[in-house]
């Protein structure tokens, strides 16, 4: 039971250091509406969707009234929408952004803030629906407001598809180009996974995944600002002190995602999956990743030990959150997405954090180089490359990296991108001068490193 003072810390927590409950997100089987009609099986997954989900939103708001705790997003993800191509007679592009446009509709009628799933796993080659699939994606997402994407063209046991990395540098190029208008908002709903997990609560990348049953309620947990106003306490004090502080403070914010993934789950009728729980930031004071590795001394993200710092903070997070649920999966870790980050935003714009830099972390962090804005003029080819050196890091190491960049058109180095709400403010970061064109046109498959062989 909950002493008082553990109510009143919870309390201190919602009111003044920004915890809460991310997502509630509904993983949704879509299997039981392949066909080979494009019209039938738009019409089956529309159904499904908003029968399964129909009472998502006011649960979620239910939860947040009953408990005090806010739940920022509620969200659907869904059988990779590939495999719905591939069962169709003669598909073509168009049917895929049919059940694009389809999917953004359920959505809608649920009041959900996104849906998750229009994606493609070829990590080792691609199916004519995949294929497909991957072609729509700019006009997909270009043509809808809800719908996010995700390709996985890598994993530690199949190596990295370089044909399907060449084709996302061209396919994030064109997204952005297509919604010039929005300053390339396409891009803030795509994501290239290495090793993409199949029960990620959080958006753009959460699809439904094979192993899945035939719903789920996942929940993504947060609280960066917790964190750091509990490292506040233990300032100068030995990172023997400081990593404990971390697990324990984690230990907490899991458990309270528990109780609303047990609630949400009861209420609905839908088993409970898991608690991912990760610290995602927002561009709200204190909100931030970064403010947590800068009260343990770097002067300013991206500095000097940023890496080591961010290594301790996602293993501690982690290392706290197990101990809280027995159901712990997602990504779990710590978030850099720089545009959604105050601080990240911060030393971005002064100059101490690089792309370079973001990718060193992204060998200890818990995703990858995510809502990155480039310059406009970015190639296809050094976009793919990016991609690249991504994916590697996380074949190499087993673990999910991802890319989720926007080239912003007409924006070059120095220049801002506003997106609003949670994407929140985007400073465009430079890119090398060199070319990586012919790298990247050998195509193939890198192959497996020798870890991948474990059986």
């Amino acid at each position: 039971m909950l002493n008082p003072f553990e109510i009143r810390e919870t309390i201190d927590m919602i009111s003044k250091e920004n915890l809460d409950i991310r997502t509630i997100t509904m993983g949704i089987s879509l299997k039981s509406c392949a066909g080979p009609d494009i019209d039938t099986v738009c019409g089956k997954v529309y159904d499904k969707i908003t029968t399964l989900a129909k009472s998502l939103v006011k649960t979620g708001e239910d939860i947040e009234i009953q408990y005090g705790i806010p739940i920022i997003n509620k969200r659907i993800s869904v059988t990779p929408i590939a495999t719905l191509i591939d069962a169709l007679e003669n598909p073509t592009t168009e049917d895929c952004v049919k059940l694009a446009k389809t999917l953004d509709r359920a959505a809608k009628t649920t009041g959900v803030n996104f849906i998750g799933g229009y994606s493609a796993l070829v990590h080792k080659g691609c199916t004519r629906g995949e294929d497909l699939l991957i072609e729509s994606i700019p006009e997909a997402l270009a043509s809808t407001e809800l719908v996010c994407s995700s390709v996985n063209v890598g994993s530690t046991r199949a190596g990295i598809n370089m044909d399907a990395v060449r084709r996302m540098g061209e396919v994030v190029k064109k997204a952005a180009e297509l919604t010039a208008d929005t300053q390339g908002f396409a891009c803030a709903k795509l994501v290239v996974f290495c090793n993409a997990v199949e029960d990620n609560p959080f958006m753009a990348g959460a699809f439904h995944g094979e192993g899945e049953g035939e719903s789920v309620i996942n929940v993504g947990v947060s609280g960066p600002g917790v964190v750091k106003s509990a490292l506040e306490k233990v300032k100068g004090e030995p990172f023997g002190v400081v990593a404990e502080t971390i697990k324990k403070t984690a230990f907490k914010i899991t458990r309270m995602g528990q109780l609303v993934a047990n609630e949400a789950s009861k209420r609905l009728g839908v088993p409970f999956g898991i608690v991912d729980l990760s610290l995602a930031p927002t561009p709200a004071v204190g909100d931030s990743v970064a403010y947590i590795l800068e009260e343990m001394g770097i002067e300013k993200c991206g500095a000097h030990g940023t890496t080591a710092a961010l290594a301790l903070l996602n293993d501690a997070v982690k290392k706290g959150g197990v101990m809280a649920s027995s159901y712990v999966g997602g990504l779990s870790g710590a978030f850099i997405p720089v545009s959604e980050d105050a601080g990240m935003i911060d030393a971005a714009k002064c100059g101490s954090l690089s792309l370079e830099k973001l990718e060193a972390m992204t060998c200890v962090c818990s995703v990858g180089l995510d809502m990155i804005v480039l310059p406009g003029d970015t190639s296809a080819a050094t976009i793919a490359a990016i991609i690249a050196d991504e994916a590697a890091i996380g074949m190499v190491n087993s673990k999910t990296t991802a890319v989720r960049v926007i080239p912003a058109p007409n924006k070059k180095v120095g220049d801002t991108v506003e997106f609003g709400g949670l994407l929140g403010t985007g400073p465009v970061m430079r890119v090398s001068d060199y070319g990586s064109g012919e790298f990247i046109a050998r195509g193939g498959r890198i192959p497996a490193p020798l870890q991948s062989l474990k059986n």
